[in-house]
This record gives C-alpha cells, sequence and structure tokens, in this order.
C-alpha cells in the first residue's frame, strides 16, 4: 500500500456543493435567495401555532357545511326586536348601555332588534329581566310580572 490511499479522506455526511436547506422567516430573506439563485420552495401553513383545529380553513369548510343544510339556523322574529327596542326607548336606554347591562356587545343588540340574530334563550332571559318585558312565549312586549305570589 502507498501513501496515496493514507493521505486521502472521506467525509461522510456532507452533501455535494455544500447543499443545506434553511428556513426562510421573513420575505426579505426569501427574495434574498431568489436572487443568489438557489432553490425556492414556499409552504403556506395554515392553523399553525395556535391551538385551533382547522384554523380559517377549518372556517371555511364548516361554513360550505352550514350552507348545505337542510334547514338554516331560525333568525329572531321581528317582533321580539321591536319589542326590545321600544322597552329600551322607553327606559331611555341606548343598545350600547343595555348591551353593557347584559354582558354583551352593541352590534348584538343591533342585531336582535333588526331580527338578524339567531335567538340565544340565555341572552333573552338577560334581556327581560333587564328590560322588564316579556320577550319569549306568549304575549310578548307585554310587561314582565314580578315572581309569583301564593
Amino acid at each position: 500500500m502507498g501513501d496515496a490511499e493514507w493521505d486521502s479522506v472521506t467525509v461522510i455526511g456532507k452533501k455535494a456543493n455544500n447543499y443545506h436547506s434553511t428556513t426562510a422567516r421573513s420575505n426579505a430573506e426569501i427574495n434574498s435567495a431568489r436572487r443568489t439563485g438557489a432553490v425556492v420552495s414556499t409552504d403556506k401553513k395554515w392553523g399553525a401555532g395556535s391551538n385551533k383545529v382547522g384554523g380559517v380553513e377549518g372556517q371555511r369548510l364548516a361554513k360550505i357545511d352550514r350552507e348545505n343544510e337542510v334547514a338554516p339556523p331560525a333568525k329572531l322574529d321581528l317582533s321580539v326586536g321591536k319589542a326590545i327596542s321600544k322597552a329600551r326607548l322607553e327606559k331611555n336606554l341606548t343598545q350600547k348601555d343595555l348591551a353593557v347591562k347584559v354582558n354583551e356587545r352593541a352590534n348584538v343588540i343591533n342585531d336582535y332588534e333588526m331580527g338578524r340574530a339567531v335567538p340565544n334563550q340565555m341572552l333573552l332571559g338577560k334581556l327581560e329581566r333587564v328590560l322588564a318585558v316579556k320577550l319569549r312565549g306568549k304575549d310578548i312586549g307585554s310587561p314582565l310580572g314580578g315572581p309569583k305570589k301564593k
């Protein structure tokens, strides 16, 4: 055996052309890699970094599923919305004031008054107590009686 065999070095684990994969964290790094002629692959990861299942794509799929439903969720009757509005105005409350009293957002109260909301029984109960007006069952808009006396 000659000395040439002892002098040769075999490097294991290095790839040819010193190619290695890195992850670019910003658009500037991606553009820089494109200018140098490096191979660039971009992947959009949805739902990454959050504990939500599905992320935005899952929301879109859920919306598509709802569109195919035979019976969409029932909207609030307009008479209930008018009763809420009338009782609120009699008590000199703004939608925002009423929303604060029932721990909701003002646009939710607006949706209820316009009949666009899907009814929530808990919220209707809170509105009944604050406005002292019946909003469920028969006689919608009539004054809410106090506790029944024996």
